[in-house]
C-alpha cells in the first residue's frame, strides 16, 4: 500500500493511535515513547505491513518542520536563571564537543573500515561524514526523557543536557553539509570551513534573539478576539525564524531555539494555553517524525550491517563521547564533578535528528550514503534501547537524583502573569497543630492569605474558627516575593524526607 490523497488521513489516523497506546504501555516497563513511535513505522513499513514510503526528501522536510517545533518548545522550557550558571560548558559541549566527537568516532570508522571482518569500505571523508551526522545529542529524545520520566538533577544537570541538546544540532547540521560539500568538489579549504560555520551561528544567533523579542513584543501588543489565535501566530513566527534565517544563510536549528528562549524568559499574554498549544504540537510532530523515519527504514537492509553498526555505537557510547566530554569539560572541572561526568556522557541519545541529518548524503547522492543511513539508524536504536531506557537508573546510580520540584499548586488554580501575586499550597502537619488546630492558632509564612482549604474531595472556605485536621491543603496567596519561595522550599525539603 502506498500513501494516497484518499487514505492518508485513515493511515496517519490509524498510525498515530497506535502509536500513543503503544506508548502509553512502554511507559509502564520504561520503554522511552521515541523508540515505541519509531517501531510503529517499521512494522507498518515495507517489510512489515507493506506500506510503501521511501522518500528521503520528504522525510528530511517533515524533520525539519518538527525540529523547528521541537526546538521552538524546548527553548520555552528553558529559563535563564537555570542554565547562566552552566551557559560555558553547556555551549563548549554543544559546538566543541560535536567537533571531537566527529573526529573520533570519523577515525574509528576509517580505521575499521576496508578490514577483512568488515563489509564497509569508507574512505576518510565519508567516515567523517557518517560521525557528523550522529554526533549530536538528539534534542527530541532529551527533552522527552528527561520530562516524561520526570527526572529531576544534582547540579543544574538537567539544564545543562537540554542546553546541550538543544543547541548541538546546529553544529552537527553545518559538519553534515559541510563534508557533504567536500566530498561532491574533493576540496577542503580551512579558512572558508571556519567562516561558513562563524556565519551560520552569527546570523543564526542574532536573527533568533531578535526575532524573539518581536514575537513577544507582537503578542502583547496584537489584540485578537479569539485566544486560541495567539498560538496560530506564535507557530506562524516559528517557521518564519526558521525559514528567513536559512535564507540569509544562518543556522535556522539555532535561531528558532534562541527566540524560544527569548519568549520563555519575558512576559507573554496568554501564557498557559500558548505553552499548552505547544506542547501539544512538540509531541505531534516527534510522533510524525519518528513515525515517518520508522516507515523510510527497509529492516532488512540493516542485517547486512548489523555487526559494524553495533560495535560503532559501542565505540561512540562508551568511548568517543566520553572522551569529548572529559577533554570539554577541563576547563570546568571544579564546577562539573567526575560522577556528572559520566552522566552527561551517558545521556549521548540518538534520535530522530541523526536519523534526519542522515537522510542529507541519501538526497545529496553521497557514495555509500544507504550505508550511511542504514548504520545510523540501527546506533539510534541502540540508543535509545541501551541509553534511554537506563538514564534514571544511572543517575540514582551516581547519586545524581533528587525528588522532582513541584511545579503549581494541588488546587489547579493559576493567576494571570501579569499579576504581582503568587500561590502555592501547604498541608497541615502534627507539628502545626501543637499550638492550636484553628487558622488563627498555626504560623503561616509572612504576609500569606489562605484562600481555600482542601481536605479530601471538599473544599472549604476558611475562617479563624474553622477545626483544622492533619493533612488538610491550603492554598496560600502572597505577593510575589521570597514567601512563595519559603513555601516550595519548605514543600521540597518534605518530600525529600518522605523519598527517603
Amino acid at each position: 500500500m502506498i500513501f494516497t490523497a484518499e487514505n492518508i488521513l485513515l493511515v496517519g489516523s490509524i498510525l498515530l493511535f497506535t502509536s500513543i497506546i503503544a506508548s502509553k504501555t512502554g511507559y509502564k516497563f520504561g520503554v522511552p515513547a521515541l523508540l515505541l513511535f519509531l517501531i510503529v513505522g517499521m512494522i507498518f513499513g515495507s517489510d512489515g505491513l507493506g506500506l510503501q514510503f521511501h522518500n528521503a526528501k520528504e522525510a528530511q522536510f517533515i524533520g525539519m518542520v518538527a525540529l523547528s517545533i521541537i526546538l521552538f518548545s524546548g527553548g520555552m522550557d528553558t529559563k535563564l536563571t537555570e542554565i547562566r550558571p552552566i551557559m560555558g560548558p553547556g555551549i563548549v559541549l554543544s559546538t566543541i564537543g560535536v567537533i571531537l566527537t566527529t573526529f573520533f568516532t570519523g577515525t574509528f570508522i576509517w580505521w575499521i573500515s576496508g578490514m577483512n571482518w568488515t563489509n564497509i569500505y569508507l574512505p576518510f571523508s565519508t567516515s567523517l561524514l557518517l560521525a557528523a551526522t550522529m554526533s549530536s545529542t538528539d534534542s527530541a529524545s532529551v527533552f522527552a526523557i528527561l520530562r516524561s520520566q520526570n527526572i529531576n538533577l544534582k547540579h543544574n544537570l538537567r539544564p545543562m543536557l537540554e542546553l546541550e541538546s538543544g543547541s548541538n544540532d546546529p553544529m552537527a547540521y553545518m559538519l553534515t553539509i559541510l563534508l557533504i560539500q567536500i566530498i561532491q568538489s574533493g576540496n577542503i579549504e580551512t579558512t572558508s570551513i571556519v567562516i561558513t560555520l562563524f556565519t551560520q551561528f552569527l546570523i543564526g544567533g542574532t536573527i533568533g534573539y531578535f526575532l524573539g523579542k518581536l514575537i513577544v513584543i507582537t503578542l502583547n501588543k496584537v489584540k485578537l478576539d479569539n485566544q486560541s489565535l495567539y498560538s496560530i501566530l506564535l507557530l506562524a513566527f516559528v517557521f518564519f525564524t526558521f525559514s528567513i534565517t536559512d535564507l540569509l544563510k544562518g543556522n535556522g536549528y539555532l535561531a528558532v531555539y534562541i527566540a524560544g528562549i527569548v519568549v520563555s524568559n519575558n512576559k507573554i499574554i496568554n501564557r498557559k494555553e500558548i505553552y499548552t498549544f505547544m506542547d501539544g504540537m512538540a509531541w505531534l510532530f516527534q510522533i510524525i517524525m519518528f513515525l515517518c523515519l520508522g516507515l523510510l527504514v527497509n529492516p532488512h537492509e540493516m542485517i547486512g550491517i548489523a555487526a559494524v553498526a553495533a560495535l560503532i555505537g559501542v565505540f561512540i557510547i562508551l568511548i568517543g563521547r566520553p572522551l569529548s566530554v572529559v577533554l570539554c569539560l577541563i576547563p570546568f572541572r571544579k564546577k562539573v564533578s567526575s560522577h556528572s561526568q559520566i552522566f552527561i556522557s551517558w545521556v549521548g541519545l540518538r534520535g530522530a535528528v541523526p536519523i534526519i541529518f542522515a537522510t542529507y548524503p541519501v538526497v545529496a547522492d553521497i557514495p555509500g550514503s544507504n550505508i550511511i543511513f542504514n548504520i545510523v539508524f540501527f546506533i539510534t536504536i541502540i540508543s535509545l534501547v541501551i541509553q534511554g531506557t537506563s538514564i534514571a537508573s544511572v543517575a540514582r546510580l551516581l547519586h545524581l537524583s533528587i525528588p522532582p520540584q513541584k511545579i503549581g499548586n494541588d488546587f489547579g488554580v493559576e493567576l494571570p502573569e501579569e499579576t504581582n501575586t503568587d500561590l502555592a499550597d501547604m498541608t497541615i502537619t502534627d507539628k502545626m497543630l501543637e499550638r492550636g488546630d484553628t487558622l488563627k492558632d498555626i504560623t503561616l509564612p509572612e504576609g500569606a492569605l489562605v484562600m481555600i482549604i482542601k481536605r479530601n474531595t471538599e473544599y472549604i472556605i476558611p475562617n479563624g474558627t474553622l477545626q483544622l485536621h492533619k493533612g488538610d491543603k491550603l492554598l496560600l496567596i502572597s505577593e510575589k516575593n521570597k514567601t512563595s519561595e519559603e513555601i516550595s522550599a519548605l514543600n521540597l525539603k518534605k518530600d525529600r524526607k518522605q523519598s527517603e
